[in-house]
């Protein structure tokens, strides 16, 4: 609890202890209104003071208004011999209470959003000249060489030059599981370095970190307000003004007609205290807010409640394949050399032919060859790259060709067979013969059949677009269950392919992409909800995207959704008990059925139930 929170408490207590004792004080008259005045100025001058700068600022029709109106009424209305000093005492305190109910509930809602700000490095440990200085992250530039102690915070994006340890990396991705990193591995900022020291070299400057990002997306993302937030600011824009005008005519025009000008009264002051939309006002932000926050400690960072209230609709899911549902490593699964060749000369011959290529395809067939020495490209010469095709070169003097089964075909390759294998073929020839065919598989992420599971169980479609080939992306989606797939797609291809999608959605629904590279980005900002892989995931994509998967977990998208529809739920239920209980309590008060004790239950214990029902946002599933 905050000191201004303990302060208000003090205030609460010290109020209703005195309205307790005034109340069997033997006083009556004048001496029973200054005896009141005291409780009530102590639990309600602030709000008096708001109502006052409100109306001074021409912003009159707030929650302040209302109570100052309500309670300075009721209180007036004591020395007409009405006998509502009490009344008026425990409507501000109970509003109070109220508040301070919300407020411990934001509190503890921004508590877990701002949690995520310790990831925030404070130093940096630059080398310099064989000395370290500690420094600020932002006078760190690309190219400098940082040291990370064990129990340090990564200060800033790079690559470890030299030592090994494990990194704690739960502030980010939401897993407790350490990630074992070696010279050469990529480091991102925000993890925490639990064992062995770092040496790195800087190559994003602070601006541009993991960190940096992370921050700024969290920090601007209640900026960006779901529908239903818009909605309440609006009703709430028209609702004050139209209640306090309510309550006016129901002060003025019934006694005019049937006379008891103290009664009617009393009825308008309990009706602006039912009116009071502080309810809606409160817990509806504090929902997405919390739902926000909730998500974010699970890993996964939405831009905005807009994007949050969209998930929960989305009744389709598009897939990239690549470093989305698998891991985006290739390798070589097997070797099927012609009859007179060996494996090992299929293989040597591939690698030598795509040695000059930084394809990942070709760099697989350069790790799986085990004698690097052979691959000497002084042996190589005549190199062509045929786009979308492969490579043809000479290899010793001898005419070579790697690629696909088009380029076997438009180069008449004798004895040529193509593999009725699923996956990544490559085939190769030698001096215009057929010498086999190696195939390179990417194999699939962990969590990826149980992503689609999840989704499924959903009742999401789930569709895969690929540019690998139709046979390798069939053999995924038949081992994860996709419902519908997409192949040899081009990047403008996914555009036009997600456009027909969007065209046959459901009514009211939404659809959802999901990609981690950088090829990604315009099919992510094309789609409703742009979802990027965060951890691999290319910059353009996550800033394209307007959520963002902090561990490339494609399992957490099925969390994200579960997350968004409690949020939505959750809003659903603040606004239907809040209008019902209000309209209920607002006839039953106008017509002098209810008085002011249901006025304060209909105002401060609705506020109280919603503020406590949105705070079951705070966890990410019940």
């Amino acid at each position: 609890m905050t000191k201004k929170q303990k302060k208000v408490l003090i205030r609460i207590l010290l109020a209703a202890a005195l309205t307790v004792a005034v109340h069997f004080l033997p006083v009556t008259g004048l001496a029973l209104f200054f005896l009141y005045l005291v409780p009530y100025l102590i639990i309600g001058y602030d709000v008096l003071r708001k109502a006052a700068l409100g109306v001074i600022h021409g912003e009159v029709f707030d929650e302040n208004f209302l109570m100052a109106v309500a309670t300075v009424g009721a209180m007036a209305l004591g020395l007409f011999g009405e006998n509502s000093y009490a009344e008026g005492v425990e409507v501000m305190l109970f509003y109070q209470i109220g508040e301070l109910f919300q407020s411990y509930a934001v509190g503890k809602s921004r508590r877990s959003i701002t949690g995520l700000m310790d990831i925030r490095p404070d130093y940096a440990n630059l080398e310099k000249d064989g000395r370290l200085e500690k420094v600020d992250p932002d006078e760190v530039a690309v190219g400098d060489v940082i040291v990370i102690r064990p129990g340090e915070r990564v200060p800033l994006d790079g690559v470890i030059i030299e030592g090994n340890s494990s990194l704690n990396t739960s502030a980010l991705t939401g897993e407790s599981l350490p990630r074992e990193v070696t010279g050469g591995d990529d480091i991102i900022s925000g993890c925490v370095n639990t064992s062995g020291l770092l040496k790195v070299q800087v190559t994003k400057p602070f601006g541009e970190s993991t960190v940096a990002r992370i921050l700024d997306l969290v920090e601007n993302s209640s900026l960006k307000k779901a529908k239903a937030e818009n909605f309440i600011t609006k009703f709430a824009h028209y609702y004050t003004p139209a209640v306090c005008i309510g309550a006016a005519l129901l002060a003025i025009l019934p006694p005019i007609f049937v006379g008891n000008w103290l009664n009617w009264l009393s009825r308008a002051l309990t009706f602006l205290v039912i009116s009071c939309p502080c309810a809606l006002v409160i817990s509806i932000p504090l929902s997405f807010f919390g739902g926000i926050g909730g998500a974010s400690r699970a890993g996964i960072l939405v831009k905005g409640g807009n994007y949050l209230e969209a998930l929960a609709n989305t009744r389709t899911i598009v897939f990239d394949k690549t470093g989305t549902l698998t891991r985006g490593v290739f390798s070589v699964s097997s070797l099927l050399p012609a009859e007179g060749f060996l494996k090992s000369e299929l293989l040597e011959t591939a690698a030598l032919a795509e040695s000059y290529s930084s394809h990942p395809i070709s760099k697989s067939l350069q790790e799986a060859f085990e004698d690097k020495q052979s691959l000497n490209r002084e042996r190589l010469s005549d190199v062509e790259e045929i786009a979308g095709n492969g490579v043809t070169a000479k290899v010793d003097g001898h005419a070579v060709a790697a690629g696909n089964e088009k380029l076997m075909r438009s180069l008449n390759v004798s004895s040529f067979l193509p593999c009725q294998s699923p996956g990544t073929v490559v085939y190769v020839s030698y001096d215009g013969r057929f010498m086999g065919s190696i195939l390179i598989s990417d194999q699939e992420k962990p969590t990826a059949k149980q992503a689609i599971a999840g989704l499924q169980a959903q009742r999401v479609r789930t569709v895969m677009l690929t540019g690998d080939s139709q046979k390798a992306a069939d053999a995924v989606a038949e081992t994860l269950g996709i419902d519908e797939v997409h192949a040899q797609l081009l990047p403008a291809d996914k555009v036009d392919r997600v456009e027909q999608l969007l065209a046959q959605k459901p009514a009211h629904s939404t659809l959802a992409f999901v990609g981690d590279g950088i090829n990604d980005a315009p099919v992510l900002s094309r789609a409703d909800i742009g979802i990027a892989m965060g951890a691999m995931g290319s910059d353009a994509a996550i800033e394209a995207a307007d959520i963002v998967l902090m561990d490339d977990d494609p399992a957490k998208i099925s969390l994200a959704m579960q997350i968004s529809r409690k949020c939505l739920r959750i809003v659903k239920q603040n606004i239907v008990f809040a209008l019902g209980v209000k309209a209920a309590c607002l006839i039953l008060g106008a017509i002098g059925v209810t008085g002011m004790q249901a006025a304060i239950f209909a105002d401060v214990g609705v506020m109280v139930l919603a503020v406590l029902n949105a705070t079951r946002t705070l966890r990410p599933v019940d």
